[in-house]
């Protein structure tokens, strides 16, 4: 059967996935059942996606990554080298706790540095960055760039991954793209 997408001839593909055009699977990658992958992802060597975790266009996934079930990534979003997501929150090898999977959100651009944790059932709002070697323990803000362990926010950063600098009125403008940001109490949004 002819694929869309490109897998290497040794990643394993489970049963009852959906996977995008223009996608592309590594070496040693396995991709277990019931997973849903957009278009054009980068899925690097050596990944694990756990059943039924869903990503969306244009993911890429570094080497030695895993993202257990319970995970949902938006478009455009960069997990780095080694990084890892969670899904229960106390886990025991004597215990069987696939019930207890905890749900994880990834909002659109966001940017997870190497080695990096995501503890189960926080949220990464969007365009948000994360720091390598951050452990994350709760909800991360958009536009929110946060490093350590446990990770804290330390600024806000733009969708082209510059780091916003705001004046007395609340407004920072990309040095890149020249695009406007608003700081208003702890939320950022961007200026139309």
């Amino acid at each position: 059967m002819e694929h869309d997408f490109f897998a290497h001839s040794s990643a394993f593909i489970d049963e009852g996935c959906k996977i995008g055009k223009g996608t592309k699977i590594w070496h040693f990658s396995h991709i277990m059942a019931n997973c849903i992958l957009g278009e054009r992802c980068n899925i690097g060597q050596n990944v694990v996606i756990s059943p039924e975790v869903v990503l969306g266009k244009n993911v890429k996934i570094q080497n030695n990554v895993s993202i257990y079930t319970g995970v949902t990534c938006d478009d455009d979003v960069f997990l780095g080298p080694s990084m890892v997501f969670t899904n229960v929150i106390n886990p025991r090898s004597a215990i069987n706790r696939k019930n207890e999977y905890a749900k994880t959100h990834v909002g659109k651009g966001v940017s997870i540095g190497a080695n990096a944790t995501i503890v189960c059932g926080h949220d990464i709002g969007e365009y948000a960055f994360i720091g390598a070697g951050a452990v994350v323990t709760k909800n991360v803000q958009p536009y929110s760039l946060w490093v350590g362990n446990p990770a804290k926010q330390m600024g806000w950063i733009s969708e082209y991954g510059h780091r916003l600098k705001f004046d007395k009125d609340g407004i920072a403008i990309c040095p890149e793209s020249k695009e406007k940001y608003k700081l208003e109490g702890n939320e950022v949004s961007k200026v139309s």
